[in-house]
């Protein structure tokens, strides 16, 4: 992991090719998310493959608050790539909840489901939803797509995130060690799993983690925002700790870039991420999910870009008409 996140950081001012050097392509950066989850890691390792692979590529992975500000780091040319929820990249094609302008916006890759987290500790008092009233509550980072879900998943338990909870907006990192210290009493986190500040959380001596079901809200939060998410499960194990299943909201996480990334450079990103996918599943095993079936399943609003079409078509997966 380490390995994979120093070389991602790394980067070189080497040309690109043809394609990319006239469209200034000749360093990208990915934006991710914060460190005590899975893009940043993920988005290192991405960034490793590319540079090490591509010839005269250089790839840097940032680190961002998430999925928002992945996609405004793309609107205003900071960063080429970005991941995101496909719910905020919706809201930023539509401009939006927290985007005010439309936002073009192309997809090269569909990667995996994401699982929405709502996490506490024995004895807090937390068994289900409702009993987040009045509790302190972390719902993500500033920035974050975990942030739009989760204050969409208590707007369906009738829970008003300004009103109902005592609001902290906390990295998923950061709300760990708040919920060890207990400085707080539940957050909720959207990633894929395992989370790794979630696996030490479970890890730790004297603390016994508990997971809250919250599949009931997809029927509302589809109602009122599309049928953007489904009904999904965190297997039990899947923590330390955890010792049943907790049913969970899932919404599928993308690869998003610009519509003015050159053909070329997005078909060899796009071939490239998948060429090596068994590397990146090292370092996020949901990336099995990354299929060429699921490309074009319906998991992403957002257009794609024609190069990562070009490369889908090769393999003969193209969009349903």
């Amino acid at each position: 992991m380490k390995k994979f996140m120093r070389a991602g950081l790394l980067s070189f001012a080497i040309a690109f090719g043809p394609a990319m050097a006239q469209q200034d392509e000749t360093r990208l950066s990915i934006g991710t998310g914060g460190t005590g989850g899975v893009w940043y890691p993920l988005g290192g390792a991405m960034a490793n493959i590319l540079t090490k692979t591509v010839p005269n590529l250089a790839v840097t992975a940032e680190v961002t608050g998430g999925s928002v500000d992945n996609i405004r780091l793309i609107a205003t040319g900071q960063s080429k790539l970005g991941f995101s929820m496909t719910d905020a990249a919706w809201d930023a094609h539509q401009g939006q909840g927290k985007f005010k302008e439309k936002i073009t916006l192309r997809t090269l890759a569909v990667f995996y489901p994401q699982k929405n987290h709502v996490v506490t500790l024995e004895g807090t008092g937390i068994e289900k939803m409702a009993d987040l009233k009045g509790k302190r509550v972390s719902v993500g980072s500033p920035g974050s797509g975990s942030e739009i879900i989760a204050l969409r998943v208590l707007e369906a338990y009738g829970i008003n995130a300004d009103k109902d909870i005592i609001k902290q907006r906390l990295g998923v990192a950061e709300a760990v060690n708040a919920l060890k210290d207990r400085k707080i009493d539940a957050f909720i986190h959207n990633a894929a799993i395992p989370i790794p500040a979630v696996v030490d959380l479970g890890a730790t001596p004297n603390v016994r983690i508990k997971f809250i079901d919250h599949s009931d809200a997809v029927t509302a939060m589809n109602k009122k925002y599309g049928p953007l998410y489904s009904k999904g499960s965190l297997p039990q194990k899947t923590y330390p700790g955890q010792t049943r299943d907790a049913s969970t909201v899932d919404v599928w996480a993308v690869l998003l870039t610009d519509d003015k990334m050159s053909d070329q450079s997005a078909y060899t990103i796009v071939k490239t991420l998948f060429d090596k996918k068994s590397d990146l599943m090292m370092v996020a095993r949901d990336t099995s999910h990354m299929t060429f079936e699921n490309q074009f399943a319906g998991a992403s609003p957002i257009p794609f870009h024609p190069g990562a079409l070009k490369f889908f078509a090769e393999k003969g997966f193209k969009p349903q008409p």
